[in-house]
C-alpha cells in the first residue's frame, strides 16, 4: 500500500525459513539484529556475499548490506517475499536500467530474492528539510522513470482501475461521515473520465521521500518499485501524503506536473491523484474503516476545487 511512512511503516519483520513474516511496528529507534534465517543463508552462500551490518527492515522485506567476496563489492541482498506488488520489482528494474533507480544485480524468480547495489540507507530524501526541493527531486525522478514504455510482466493501472469502481458502492455504503461518502463518490467519478485512457508507461506506483536514497553515481536514485503500466499522473499521491503537515500541497502538485511535463494536461493527473485518493480510502473501508484520513479527504477537497 502506498499510505504515508509512519501511517503503515516500518514494521518490525522476522526471518523465518520458507518466507518473511511481519510483525509489530518499529517506531524508530534501535531494533536487535535479527539471525539471517535460512534463506538469507542460501542466498550468502549462492551468490558469494558476506553480511557486513545488521538487517534493515522494512514493511514487507529485510535487507541485509553485503560485500561481493569475490570483487569486494557492496551491495545488498532484498529478501521478500513474492506477491502481486513484488512480483513487477525486478521487471521494472531491468526496464530502468540503473536510470534514476537502483541497479538489479541478480534475481531469484522462485523466492523473490533480490540483490541490488548498495545505496546510502542513512541519506533518505526525507532529511532534506525543503519539502519543496525533495519534491522536486521525486519529479525529476519519476520525469525520467516514466519516460520507459512498460513492459510485459507488470500489473496494469486499466486493470486496477476497473476493480476499484467496482469496489465504490460498497465502500461508499460503509462511510459514516456523508461528507466523506460525496468525496469518495467524486473521486470516482473523476476516475470514471480517464478510465479510458489508462496510459503505458512504467510507473514506481510508491515513490515517496523514504523511497529515494543518496546514491554515488547520481545524487539520488529511487528504490522499492511496486511498478505497474499506466498514466504518470498516478505517481504524485505519495508526495502529497508523505509529509503532509509541512504544506504547500497544491504548489507540490504543480511542481510535479511541471517537471512531468503535464502542466497541459493536469486534468488528467487531477483524476488520477484523486484515482490515489479513492484506492487508498477503498482499502481503508475494506479494512473496516468508517472515515477517511483526514489527510486524503484535505487532498481531495483541494484537487475537487
Amino acid at each position: 500500500m502506498s499510505g504515508p511512512v509512519g501511517e503503515r511503516g516500518p514494521v518490525d519483520c522476522g526471518l523465518v525459513s520458507g518466507g518473511l513474516v511481519s510483525g509489530g511496528p518499529v517506531e524508530g529507534g534501535p531494533v536487535e539484529p535479527v539471525p539471517p534465517g535460512a534463506r538469507a543463508a542460501e542466498f550468502l552462500e549462492r551468490w558469494g556475499l558476506r553480511q557486513e551490518g545488521p538487517p534493515m527492515r522494512g514493511q514487507v522485506a529485510v535487507v541485509l548490506p553485503v560485500v561481493r567476496t569475490a570483487d569486494g563489492a557492496r551491495a545488498a541482498l532484498k529478501l521478500q517475499d513474492v506477491d502481486e506488488e513484488t512480483a513487477g520489482e525486478p521487471v521494472a528494474l531491468r526496464a530502468w536500467g540503473g536510470a534514476g533507480a537502483v541497479r538489479l544485480l541478480d534475481h531469484d524468480p522462485a523466492t523473490g530474492t533480490l540483490l541490488l547495489e548498495r545505496l546510502d540507507e542513512t541519506r533518505p530524501l526525507s532529511r532534506v528539510p525543503d519539502v519543496l526541493a525533495a519534491t522536486e527531486v521525486i519529479a525529476g525522478l519519476l520525469a525520467r522513470l516514466t519516460s520507459v514504455p512498460a513492459p510485459e510482466g507488470v500489473r496494469r493501472l486499466s486493470d486496477i482501475a476497473a476493480r476499484m469502481l467496482d469496489g465504490v458502492p460498497e465502500a461508499v455504503a460503509s462511510l459514516a461521515d456523508a461528507a466523506d461518502r460525496r468525496l469518495l463518490v467524486s473521486c470516482a467519478a473523476a476516475v470514471r473520465e480517464v478510465a479510458g485512457e489508462p496510459g503505458d508507461r512504467l510507473l514506481h506506483w510508491d515513490l515517496h521521500f523514504d523511497n529515494v536514497l543518496a546514491a554515488g553515481r547520481e545524487p539520488w536514485l529511487a528504490i522499492d518499485p511496486k511498478p505497474l503500466a499506466g498514466d504518470p499522473g498516478f505517481e504524485l499521491l505519495p508526495a502529497l501524503w508523505n509529509r503532509f503537515g509541512e504544506g504547500q500541497l497544491l504548489r507540490r502538485f504543480d511542481l510535479m506536473t511541471e517537471v512531468l511535463g503535464l502542466s497541459g494536461e493536469r486534468e488528467r493527473a487531477r483524476a488520477w491523484t484523486l484515482g490515489r485518493v479513492l484506492q487508498n480510502g477503498l482499502w481503508d473501508a475494506r479494512e473496516g474503516a468508517s472515515r477517511l484520513r483526514p489527510e486524503l479527504a484535505e487532498i481531495a477537497r483541494l484537487l475537487l476545487r
